[in-house]
């Protein structure tokens, strides 16, 4: 017996819940309402500047007109769904749709208006603008917004909490973990930034990217100047050099800055979880939940691995886009319009990472217990402060002892060295009274240079 029809993402499944909001902007329904206002805008533009002899329409039909692509909804996703299955032509069947919409309306007279002098591309590469643009800033931003915020916010409650820092997965000099948080939060802060100031472009040039028709049937109209300024009162940045597609530039560079931070992220979900196993963070239970089917005591940093799964998949995908979508055979080939369809897949996964991220970092606690026995384990990690006050009591004329870092080298690499035994090595050196003094007080504790105020470099 077959299974009712069953969702083949997980992301329309089993996670609709965290990413449904992108499905507003990102879906077929939502770039097909898109299509539907840039159809609308393009018929009361050549309307009101009077372009292939088309009259003005009063500001009251207008404004009917607006309000019914603003309130596209179920209606018109089926009506659409049915046409199109005779079309076999997506924006054909918008370009019907909004036909029908202007008789009921009564403006037949402005039936030839809609979709004159466009190339499918036209209405589509300003509808993906639009929908991608808006599911950014509405939908994704806000949720990286969120994992900055609340790195932020643990980088400040943890500012003076020292650490020992791990190098190449060796104890190394110490650090403190608000500091370690910062670093995240300074790097994700960049790309949020590049991903906010991408420009995102817009072409409406015709089957070529050259006016053609347009020039025939009204010669005396300064088109370039017309397409910049629709494109424009869209709200998009107009490109003027295009084939029959807009090159899709643009999205390769938000695509790929998306990734990037995709790839921070990454980072930072692998090294909380390296954080739980090593006892640095501890999991806060949560009431209910269940660790595994078999061993009882087990809490499971599932949100980072979540994180990290669906981060991997994000960016695999968003790279993928970002590379077939800046070639397209000589004036244009079709491969965009089938990739271009996964842009909500991409980010969808790249959201449910987020969110995993954002819930995780509220289910952990700090272990004092744990980082003040990783530093009291590894006294021999003041080395290199010894070392380096050496050199300067050379330097400065106050010492003669012979390359310092081979002595210092002798005396702890891959041994375990306890306070006592590095005063003792302090107190033999040939070096000032008051650089000993200052090297005797030195705990793994307080080896921690600025640390703590480099978080106030955060934005």
């Amino acid at each position: 017996m077959s299974l009712p029809a069953q969702p083949l993402s997980p992301l329309d499944g089993r996670y609709q819940r965290q990413v449904g909001a992108l499905a507003e902007h990102l879906s077929e329904a939502g770039l097909n309402r898109a299509r539907v206002h840039v159809e609308v805008e393009w018929l009361l533009w050549v309307a009101e500047h009077r372009l292939f002899g088309a009259s003005p329409v009063d500001a009251e039909d207008a404004d009917a007109l607006r309000r019914w692509a603003a309130a596209f909804g179920q209606d018109e996703v089926d009506w659409l769904a049915g046409k199109e299955a005779v079309t076999r032509h997506d924006v054909k069947a918008v370009e019907y749709l909004v036909r029908e919409r202007l008789s009921e309306q009564g403006l037949e007279r402005l039936s030839e208006a809609v979709h004159i002098a466009c190339t499918s591309e036209d209405i589509n590469n300003l509808s993906y603008a639009l929908t991608i643009r808006t599911a950014v800033q509405d939908v994704w931003m806000p949720a990286l917004r969120a994992v900055i915020d609340r790195l932020r916010e643990l980088a400040v409650e943890q500012r003076d909490r020292a650490m020992l820092s791990l190098t190449h997965g060796q104890p190394a000099t110490p650090t403190t973990l608000g500091k370690e948080l910062a670093v995240v939060a300074w790097r994700l802060e960049r790309q949020a930034r590049r991903i906010e100031q991408v420009e995102v472009l817009g072409k409406f040039a015709g089957a070529t990217g050259t006016f053609s028709a347009h020039v025939v049937a009204e010669p005396d109209a300064d088109w370039p100047a017309t397409a910049s300024a629709f494109v424009e009162h869209l709200g998009l940045t107009w490109n003027p050099l295009t084939t029959q597609i807009e090159s899709h530039d643009w999205q390769a560079e938000l695509f790929g800055a998306i990734s990037h931070a995709g790839r921070i992220l990454h980072n930072l979900a692998t090294d909380v979880w390296t954080y739980i196993m090593l006892g640095a963070f501890t999991q806060i239970p949560v009431a209910g939940a269940t660790g595994s089917s078999t061993m009882p005591h087990k809490i499971n940093p599932i949100r980072f691995e979540n994180a990290e799964a669906n981060l991997e998949i994000a960016s695999a995908m968003l790279e993928s886009l970002s590379a077939t979508l800046v070639t397209s055979r000589l004036q244009r080939d079709l491969t965009d319009s089938s990739t271009q369809r996964n842009i909500g897949v991409a980010l969808g996964h790249s959201l449910l990472a987020l969110d995993n991220l954002r819930r995780g970092l509220g289910e952990i606690a700090v272990s004092d217990a744990a980082l003040d026995a990783a530093l009291e384990g590894n006294w021999e990690v003041l080395a290199e402060a010894i070392q380096t006050v050496i050199r300067a009591e050379v330097l400065a004329g106050r010492s003669s002892i012979d390359d310092p870092y081979a002595q210092l080298k002798e005396l702890t690499r891959g041994q375990r060295v306890g306070q006592a035994e590095l005063i003792a090595f302090v107190d033999g050196l040939d070096i000032s009274d008051a650089a000993k003094e200052r090297l005797r007080g030195l705990t793994p504790h307080a080896y921690t240079g600025v640390a703590s105020a480099l978080v106030d470099r955060l934005p």
